[in-house]
């Protein structure tokens, strides 16, 4: 089967879930600055999961780039990744009402971990659909990258139980781990510039 549908469904969910997290900040009650900034934790909680679905987004385009063909296993492999990156705006919502608690961080820290592990599930789906997808594998190669991901969200779900620094520790994980995705993968747009760059037959 083609991509094209794919696409277009995994775009406009994304879409949706970025206006529903938008829709989970609610104006301050007073009229003051300070009022704006008593919700901090809200503010600070959308950014970073807006970040993150931008992440996805962009990543994802990049990687149906070196895709040909597709079956039903990488149709229920892409369901899988919205289902848990459709559930960051209650999670956002839940950290930040919260001001980042022990116990909605971890779960937060959890559902991103969850989100990395569907991605990764993805790929190698598309890689099994068709030998026309190889160039997938090439890009990822070991995926050394995404291995230092996976053990950092690990951490972040289990420091916030170690009091305040902990559950801090967790945040800047988090965030680190943003910075560490926030380029788009150039190793998918290294393969795609090598195959344009060969002659053709």
């Amino acid at each position: 089967m083609g991509k094209t549908r794919l696409e277009a469904f995994s775009d406009g969910v994304l879409a949706i879930i970025i206006t529903i997290m938008v829709l989970e900040l609610k104006p301050p009650e007073g009229h003051e600055l300070s009022d704006l900034f008593r919700d901090w934790p809200k503010f600070l909680a959308y950014v970073v999961s807006f970040i993150y679905v931008g992440i996805y987004w962009n990543n994802h385009h990049h990687m149906l780039h070196t895709v040909k063909r597709i079956n039903g296993n990488v149709m229920w492999a892409n369901l899988h990744l919205l289902f848990w990156l459709s559930l960051l705006p209650f999670m956002t919502a839940w950290a930040g009402e919260t001001h980042f608690s022990a116990v909605p961080m971890s779960i937060y820290a959890l559902d991103l971990l969850i989100c990395g592990l569907a991605y990764v599930i993805l790929q190698y789906r598309i890689i099994n659909a068709d030998s026309s997808n190889g160039l997938l594998l090439r890009a990822i190669g070991n995926d050394s990258k995404g291995k230092i991901s996976t053990a950092l969200y690990l951490i972040a779900v289990v420091v916030p139980f170690f009091g305040f620094f902990g559950t801090v520790l967790s945040g800047i994980i988090i965030i680190g781990n943003t910075l560490l995705w926030v380029i788009p993968d150039r190793r998918i747009e290294r393969v795609l510039a090598e195959e344009e760059a060969k002659p053709m037959t």
